[in-house]
């Protein structure tokens, strides 16, 4: 496995700066998202200062081809108060149209799109505005795809399953000069580091498709595009309490403890480009 020595860079930063810095920052009136840092996210601290921060909200662009997390999103971000979703599209004909033509202070996109790659739209982001602050929001948690959104230069890389909370407060975190990325990734890339071997993402374990049910199935990949219990709930016609019975056995049979963590390992065996080959082919 061949990683670039900036990659290398970039991934510890992420990784150690949060339990370095944050308390000594914030002593000197820097803007660090404290909530995202107390909830546990690696997270790098911001060095701008309050007083330097534009005057909000800040103005987003939302680049989502599932119109279903694409309006889950929006409702998330236009809640809060510092932030503005100015344009939420399905395309990256679309994003890249809006890049070019108008001003954003963030980029908040997927990365599998229907006519291209959320990395291209970074580049057309940078290019365009270099100070336009890029962020991914997506399913895939591998080493390929997280360190080609780095590469592609984003500062921050999100799974859907995360809370509406940490999203906003990720992307206020950005617009301050930090690098939030998704726990379950961070630990993903720990492993990476320390050398540890990762599984063949495009192979699926034997058995491991068979151990789950068509129902656990359809769970997973509704947490993985960031469903609540309550929405999965609604979608498949069941209880909460069914959705979290439903949860466990998914975690048992991953071997995980966690929705983010989940939706790594479903990614990093096949197990979600299984799901939507089969729901391409019915």
């Amino acid at each position: 496995m061949q990683w670039i020595t900036r990659d290398w860079a970039f991934v510890l930063l992420i990784l150690t700066c949060n339990q370095l810095w944050p308390q000594g920052l914030r002593s000197r009136g820097c803007l660090v998202a404290p909530s995202y840092v107390e909830n546990g996210a690696y997270t790098c601290a911001s060095v701008v200062p309050a007083d330097e921060r534009k005057a909000m909200p800040y103005d987003v662009l939302l680049v989502e081809d599932d119109t279903r997390t694409r309006e889950r999103l929006q409702r998330v971000i236009a809640a809060h108060a510092d932030l503005r979703v100015v344009a939420a599209v399905g395309s990256c004909a679309e994003a890249r149209s809006m890049l070019r033509r108008d001003h954003f202070d963030v980029l908040l996109t997927d990365l599998g799109l229907p006519d291209g790659q959320g990395t291209d739209l970074i580049r057309v982001a940078l290019q365009a505005r270099p100070s336009t602050r890029c962020m991914v929001i997506t399913v895939f948690g591998d080493e390929r795809h997280v360190l080609d959104a780095i590469r592609a230069g984003a500062s921050g890389y999100l799974l859907k399953d995360a809370s509406a909370p940490s999203i906003c407060a990720s992307i206020l975190d950005l617009l301050a000069g930090g690098a939030p990325i998704s726990p379950a990734v961070a630990g993903y890339l720990l492993k990476l580091v320390q050398g540890e071997p990762a599984p063949d993402p495009t192979r699926t374990p034997p058995g491991l498709l068979e151990a789950l049910s068509a129902r656990e199935l359809e769970v997973l990949q509704l947490v993985a595009d960031g469903c609540t219990y309550a929405e999965i709930s609604v979608q498949l016609f069941i209880s909460i309490n069914t959705v979290g019975t439903h949860i466990r056995h998914i975690y048992d049979k991953l071997a995980v403890r966690s929705r983010g963590r989940a939706v790594v390992e479903a990614e990093r065996h096949g197990l979600l480009r299984r799901l939507h080959s089969a729901a391409s082919d019915s």
